[in-house]
């Protein structure tokens, strides 16, 4: 059984460590503590297989920026002949508090530029996504400068706790489902 797993973001060195990122981040994270090398090689964004438990996670980091998300989630899920119940959207969210999880079978796309196409692209909703909070602590007029900053001394030192937290969703997501994820890991 295969997954797509998506953590969204931008490309480029000046984005890495960004709120945006928080996608790209997370997959960072499961690779690192798996041993996986992304393979930048790829069309559309830089990919890595994780396996576990028979299941089979090809983690996209695309490398389309935010904006066009959705072509490389389409191209990802027809190579890889991946059904829209097995697609997984990682992504930031300044409405929700920073460092909170919120699990989701569908929804709009609140204003986030990726999720928006992706919506577009896909022509639907109907797919699962972590919503990563990331507060909203900007004044008016600063909320690019805000997205586009990097974490405070204080959130980097909560980040990877809850990064790992997002770990154990995506494995719970490929194994047990979207349905018992969602009643584990929302509100804890």
């Amino acid at each position: 059984m295969k997954y797509l797993i998506v953590g969204l973001g931008n490309i480029g060195e000046e984005y890495a460590k960004t709120r945006h990122n928080v996608g790209f981040q997370i997959l960072d994270a499961l690779a690192g503590a798996s041993n996986l090398v992304f393979d930048v090689n790829n069309r559309y964004g830089a990919i890595a297989q994780y396996k576990f438990k028979g299941r089979t996670f090809i983690l996209l980091k695309p490398s389309t920026y935010m904006n066009l998300s959705g072509n490389a989630v389409r191209y990802w899920m027809q190579k890889e002949n991946i059904p829209l119940e097995n697609l997984l959207i990682i992504v930031d969210d300044l409405a929700l508090p920073f460092a909170s999880i919120r699990i989701r079978a569908k929804g709009g796309d609140a204003g986030h530029n990726g999720l928006k196409h992706i919506n577009q692209i896909l022509g639907s909703n109907e797919y699962a996504r972590v919503r990563f909070g990331i507060g909203d602590q900007f004044n008016k007029g600063q909320q690019v400068d805000y997205v586009l900053g990097t974490w405070s001394d204080e959130e980097a030192k909560i980040l990877p706790e809850r990064m790992d937290k997002v770990v154990q969703i995506i494995k719970s997501f490929g194994t047990v489902g979207l349905a018992q994820t969602m009643n584990q890991f929302n509100n804890k």
